[in-house]
Parts: C-alpha cells; sequence; structure tokens
C-alpha cells in the first residue's frame, strides 16, 4: 500500500557528507562552506541522530579544528548522537573530522589515523639562479622571510617550523585522547603519523566498529528509519567544468594529498 510522504513514520538520522580535502579556500571542505550543512542538520526537527559520511585525506588543521569544535557544540547542545562512517580514508584532518563522532565506523579497508602534522613546499632558488632572476626582499623582522622559497633554507627556519609543527601536533593529539580516552590502546606509533586500516584501526581504538551506513543505522534504530541528507554542492562554474586560478590550484593541492594515500 502506498503511503503518502507526509504519513510515513519511523526516526530521523541526518546524514552530512563530508567528501576532499580540508582547506581555508577553494572547492574543500572548511567550516565556512559546511557550517549551513551542519546547523541544519541538528536543526531540522529532532533528529534521532546525525551521521556523518567521512571520504577526506585530511589538510587544514585550524579548519578540521572548527568543523569538528561546530559538530560537538551542536551535538551537546541539542543532545543527539552523532555516528561517523569511514569510507575510503578519514586521515590527518580527516580523522580529526571523526572524533567529533561518538562512535566511529569503518570499511575493512578504509584507511585512518595519520595523526601528525605535515608542512611541504618547494625550494626554487637554483631555478630563479639559472634564468638570471635576482631576488629582492627587504623585512623589518628577521624572522618575516621565514621559509622563502626563493631562498636557500636556513636551519633556524626549520628548527622554527619544527616547534610549530610541533605545537599542532600536540593540540591533535589532544583532541584524539580527549574524544577517544581509555579507548586508544598503546602502540608505539599510534601518534607518528602511521596509518591504520581497518580491523587494524578497531584493535588500536581509533574506531568502534566495522559497519557500513544503512546497516548500522536499520540496526540501531529500526528498519523504517529514514536518511535526510546534506551535502555540500559545487558551483554552477564547477559544474560545467570552468574553474577560477584558485579552484585550480585547490584542485591540485587535493589531488595531492589523495594521492598520498594511492587514491
Amino acid at each position: 500500500m502506498f503511503m503518502p510522504p507526509f504519513l510515513r513514520s519511523g526516526p530521523v538520522v541526518s546524514v552530512i557528507r563530508l567528501q576532499g580535502a580540508i582547506m581555508a579556500s577553494g572547492a574543500g571542505l572548511s567550516d565556512k562552506s559546511t557550517a549551513p550543512l551542519i546547523e541544519k542538520a541538528f536543526a531540522r526537527g529532532k533528529p534521532a541522530a546525525v551521521a556523518l559520511e567521512i571520504n577526506s585525506p585530511g589538510g587544514s588543521p585550524v579548519q578540521s579544528s572548527l568543523i569538528a569544535g561546530r559538530i560537538r557544540r551542536l551535538a551537546e547542545e541539542k543532545k543527539v548522537p552523532v555516528l561517523a562512517f569511514v569510507e575510503d580514508v578519514a586521515a590527518s584532518g580527516g580523522y580529526w573530522l571523526a572524533t567529533a563522532a561518538d562512535e566511529i565506523f569503518v570499511d575493512p579497508t578504509s584507511i585512518t589515523g595519520s595523526i601528525g602534522v605535515i608542512s611541504a613546499g618547494f625550494g626554487l632558488h637554483e631555478a630563479i639562479g639559472r634564468i638570471g632572476v635576482e631576488r629582492r626582499v627587504h623585512t623589518a623582522g628577521k624572522s618575516k622571510s621565514l621559509l622563502d622559497p626563493f631562498r636557500p633554507e636556513r636551519p633556524e627556519d626549520v628548527e622554527r617550523l619544527s616547534e610549530l609543527l610541533g605545537v599542532i601536533h600536540e593540540e591533535f593529539i589532544g583532541q584524539v585522547k580527549a574524544r577517544r580516552g581509555a579507548k586508544l590502546q598503546e602502540h608505539p606509533d599510534l601518534f607518528t603519523g602511521q596509518i591504520f586500516v581497518g580491523r587494524q584501526a578497531v584493535e588500536l581504538g581509533l574506531v568502534d566498529g566495522i559497519g557500513h551506513l544503512m546497516p548500522v543505522l536499520r540496526a540501531r534504530f529500526g528498519k523504517s528509519v529514514r536518511l535526510r541528507r546534506y551535502a555540500q554542492r559545487r558551483s554552477l562554474l564547477g559544474r560545467f567544468g570552468v574553474r577560477v586560478v584558485e579552484d585550480m590550484v585547490g584542485a591540485v593541492e587535493e589531488r595531492a594529498a589523495w594521492a598520498r594515500f594511492g587514491l
């Protein structure tokens, strides 16, 4: 017997799709681009739960923190449980997002972890010398030209960068410990940036179990559970394959982030 949508019963779960690299600008995930989705997912009606569909190789630690923080604040304010479901990868910042959930589920082949911080760039000082270009930089403040790619790398710059990365790394570790707590198991590589697959992550307490979205939700909320989906929409230009320079750069950065995990 057909039943109109407005007469259908059953608990509703809001599903937020978090797909792509995490970056402050461009087409990736950011607090600005995901905030409307997250706010609606928690505010519309009274969902039985909010599910996060995560497929992200990571990116900006600041944006990861902001997105995860928003999810936690709303979960606590609305008293709604949050479940995360990892697809191909939730590594580095992607795993930071997953820690916003009360429970994390993965596929047996999902990649998680990579609890570390990375900074990458290029040294171009020899290249500009070959083409006869002279670099001229004038600063007030000895650290103002820190890690200038057009100058030879200086040991003091590398030391300072290592200090900064260390501080961010400690924040990441603190987030994981705060959210996963006693579930975490002792492992020498847990916080070294190492990645773990499926059941390895379960054994280490990084995630709670093996499971896919619909089977877990039906087991938890019954066969009549309904999904209300929220996902970022690509811009009109993006849908027609036209990109501005910023989007092109962002696409290259995102491709590089996925490539680190063979994806």
